[in-house]
């Protein structure tokens, strides 16, 4: 019976070549805006200041293609507000397309881009690279550069980061019409006002019934306002982690990306202090799915885990994989709650040492990081417009540099010194079970899953019919034990109804730690079906 590795998105543009991707890392793209008015800039901060979501129109040339009409308002917080406080001129935009003309696109589909300053990085890597890795284990954005002209005069080197809407998550999720929620407060004024009860900003605690007290902490992004029901339920569902929970939360999902937010001390985010840049979309199953946003400062860039002031470097490198889990912060039930379930500590575990093996134990994301700063190393010099000195820019990738009064450490600084300590985090060095064989068996109606492990307390099915399904959670019985050469191996097995497009992966789960596979389960699993014979592992 032969493997085939094939992509989780049947018809997906990744099937496209990378030339022909706009994100492709390895093709910097050209973007000219043209603005009929001199005094462009003024009209942009006054919207933005005032919050306005209207645009100023403009014709966009990417790579040579026209896109007439199209709308252009300047975007981001910290980026947006803290450049401009400095008077710099490099402020960050998104230019949507389809403003005037709702079919105007790129030829792959996209309609909305966001170009970013690089704030906060002076390495120009901490993005693009930050995405590459994440793309290993969950859906998240594509992510590149662009060279930005405005008027015909050269603006800068831009991070082009993909948006997360409706073309992303059909792509992703099969489907664009569900729940959708952006995790970033509307007014972050307005949450330091309010009388409503305590929430630590879009963190997913529970805070009543009430509609008011979470319309300051997120943004509903689809249409109907049934999606506030949608969310408040989740937000109940959180205070129990159990099998229940999985029916409406991707916990896999959900453990990678707190799993990734750890590793690369990725602070602004769901773990920092800020509790933000996620997003929520309710797919078809009804299963809610997070998904990462803004990885700008990942890498150290943002030093602030809580509300008692800055890390140290040697804060960051040594921080706990279980912060907030270890003081029972019942604010942030993402960690709290769900590393507080057995298995689904042992899993985040497995996904914490994934992330170290793929790309940190040998430091596969420095020689990443340099090929990326080689690549673009002529057009950051050229850049003008950049928030930071030349010498900063290589500096950056093994050392702190100063960018104003705030520090932003090195990466190989950072990572060489937090790899070490996780490695050698006392939970993360105990042995972990290992798979010795899986087969499977198509009789009738039924499949029965076996696998044969080293000694495991417990082996677990997670299964589900396509991608309009999510994956469910069976107990896998114990049908034999033996000895081999020293090593005590157990075989388990379970039979579930056989449909064709099966789709599966397996847990190992161990006294302290647990095993999954395919090793990036759920972001990759087997597949039965597709094809006669053919057992498909797929993987983005």
């Amino acid at each position: 019976m032969r493997t085939t590795l094939l992509s989780l998105l049947f018809s997906f543009s990744m099937l496209q070549t990378q030339a022909q991707d706009l994100y492709a890392v390895d093709n910097i793209q050209e973007i000219r805006i043209s603005f009929a008015e001199d005094n462009w800039a003024k009209i942009l901060d006054s919207l933005k200041r005032v919050g306005k979501k209207e645009r100023l129109i403009a014709d966009v040339t990417i790579n040579g293609k026209a896109f007439p009409k199209s709308g252009v308002r300047y975007k981001g917080n910290s980026s947006y507000f803290s450049t401009h406080k400095a008077e710099e001129k490099k402020l960050p935009f998104n230019i949507k397309l389809t403003y005037t003309n709702k079919e105007q696109r790129t030829e792959e589909g996209y309609k909305t881009l966001k170009l970013s300053n690089v704030f906060r990085d002076p390495s120009f890597v901490r993005e693009v690279l930050s995405y590459e890795i994440a793309r290993d284990y969950m859906p998240a954005s594509k992510c590149n550069f662009v060279e930005l002209f405005i008027n015909d005069t050269y603006w800068g080197l831009y991070n082009s980061s993909q948006s997360v809407d409706g073309k992303f998550l059909k792509d992703y999720y099969g489907d664009n019409n569900g729940t959708f929620f952006k995790c970033d407060p509307p007014d972050w004024q307005a949450i330091t006002t309010s009388d409503s009860p305590r929430s630590d900003k879009p963190s997913l605690n529970y805070i009543g019934d009430s509609l008011k007290n979470y319309i300051k902490y997120y943004e509903l992004k689809s249409d109907s306002t049934a999606g506030w029901q949608d969310l408040i339920q989740l937000t109940k569902a959180l205070k129990k982690s159990d099998a229940a929970l999985e029916k409406i939360l991707d916990v896999d999902q959900t453990l990678w990306m707190l799993a990734f937010n750890n590793v690369l001390v990725n602070l602004d985010s769901y773990t920092g202090r800020l509790c933000h840049n996620y997003y929520l979309y309710k797919d078809d199953a009804g299963q809610f799915h997070p998904v990462l946003w803004d990885l700008n400062m990942s890498f150290g860039g943002f030093r602030f885990l809580d509300e008692e002031g800055q890390m140290t470097d040697e804060a960051m490198q040594k921080m706990s994989p279980f912060v907030h889990y270890k003081k029972h912060n019942e604010l942030r039930p993402l960690i709290t709650n769900l590393l507080g379930n057995n298995l689904y500590r042992k899993i985040y575990v497995a996904h914490i040492k994934s992330i170290l093996d793929d790309h940190f134990t040998k430091g596969t994301y420095l020689k990443r990081a340099k090929a990326i700063q080689e690549k673009i190393a002529p057009l950051v010099e050229k850049d003008q417009n950049k928030l930071y000195r030349n010498e900063d820019f290589r500096k950056n990738l093994e050392e702190t540099v100063m960018v104003g009064h705030s520090k932003v450490i090195g990466l190989a600084q950072l990572m060489e010194a937090r790899t070490i300590y996780l490695n050698n985090h006392p939970l993360l060095k105990k042995e972990t079970p290992q798979f010795i064989s899986h087969t499977k068996e198509e009789k009738d109606s039924s499949l029965k899953v076996s696998m044969t492990t080293t000694a495991i307390e417990q082996g677990w099915l997670f299964y589900r019919y396509g991608q309009d399904d999510f994956f469910h959670r069976v107990a896998m019985e114990k049908v034999g034990e033996q000895e081999n050469e020293g090593v005590q191996e157990m075989n388990w097995e379970k039979s579930i109804s056989y449909q064709s497009g099966v789709q599966y992966y397996l847990v190992a789960e161990g006294q302290k730690t647990a095993a999954l596979s395919p090793q990036k389960a759920a972001h990759e699993f087997y597949e039965i079906g597709v094809v006669e014979g053919d057992v498909t592992n797929t993987g983005d």
